[in-house]
């Protein structure tokens, strides 16, 4: 039996142990270390095509590693990608945005401008308008709307929750997660679950957006990945743009981008009752107004 590589290295094995590699493993081999910065940001799905095999040799590839799955090879990768720029996790495209120590206060805001903007900028470019007119189907029809995330997306949940609910009082958000799922099996069909993940492929939001679905209520996911385990259970999925890396968790670029999305489906929503809408937001508005000094 072969002997397995020890991972000081990500870059370095994949060299070391090639001609182990069966003919499908030295394609994706061969992918990575022609695409290193690239993928890192791409899905199990999207490497698989790009390298032109199944799943399942890209998740025997990483065992082949002595890795446990997929996640931590693309943590073992983005290291490896860190290490050959000297410490930097940002790749070469989205060099606008990576900070220095020598740069100065207004630099370095020019340079969070430019990733965020580019954050705004691909999102738009991935803005499918059917699926954005379903969506908004779904949430306008909704006897009630949850909205929920994890992490950084818990965040974006409540944000979504919060403008939704200045125009419908169907919108609620939850942040305990034994909450969510306990409030989930209570759905009912009519219901929408509008789920935030930038990965779309964790153990959790897989498990609530299944359990969802079996009550019968649809599914909308706001996500990086258009081909991901939590996009295959939606009803309708809204892509956002940000890449970001395993060692960029809760960027805000990536917040930015997911934001961007909220905002062109509130004011879808809205714009299927303006009066209506608008009314609702001049009563807040009043409300309000009193507990102003």
């Amino acid at each position: 039996m072969d002997e397995k590589p020890q991972m000081d290295n990500l870059f370095t094995n994949l060299s070391n142990g090639y001609y182990h590699f069966t003919a499908t493993e030295k394609k994706v081999a061969d992918y990575v270390l022609s695409n290193k910065t690239g993928a890192q940001y791409m899905s199990i799905s999207e490497l698989a095509d790009e390298c032109g095999v199944a799943e399942a040799t890209i998740t025997r590839f990483c065992r082949r590693l002595d890795l446990p799955g997929y996640s931590a090879f693309k943590l073992a990768l983005a290291k490896a990608v860190a290490e050959e720029q000297g410490g930097s996790a940002v790749a070469p495209e989205d060099r606008m945005g990576e900070i220095t120590a020598q740069d100065s206060v207004t630099e370095m805001a020019r340079k969070l401008c430019g990733t965020e903007t580019a954050a705004i900028t691909q999102s738009l470019s991935l803005l499918d308008p059917e699926a954005v007119t379903k969506a908004t189907d779904l949430l306008w029809n909704a006897g009630r709307v949850l909205c929920i995330g994890h992490g950084g997306s818990m965040i974006t949940a409540m944000e979504a929750a919060h403008l939704f609910s200045s125009v419908s009082t169907k919108f609620s958000v939850l942040q305990d997660i034994h909450m969510q799922f306990s409030t989930v099996s209570l759905l009912e069909p009519g219901d929408v679950l509008l789920f935030f993940c930038y990965s779309g492929s964790t153990r959790e939001s897989v498990e609530l957006m299944d359990l969802a679905r079996s009550r019968g209520a649809s599914v909308i996911l706001v996500t990086r990945f258009y081909r991901s385990p939590g996009a295959t259970m939606s009803d309708v999925v809204l892509q956002c743009g940000s890449n970001e890396g395993p060692l960029q968790l809760g960027s805000v670029s990536a917040s930015v981008a997911q934001l961007f999305v909220i905002d062109v489906l509130y004011n879808e929503f809205v714009r299927r009752d303006p009066e209506g809408t608008g009314a609702k937001k001049e009563k807040i508005a009043e409300a309000l107004a009193e507990r102003h000094l």
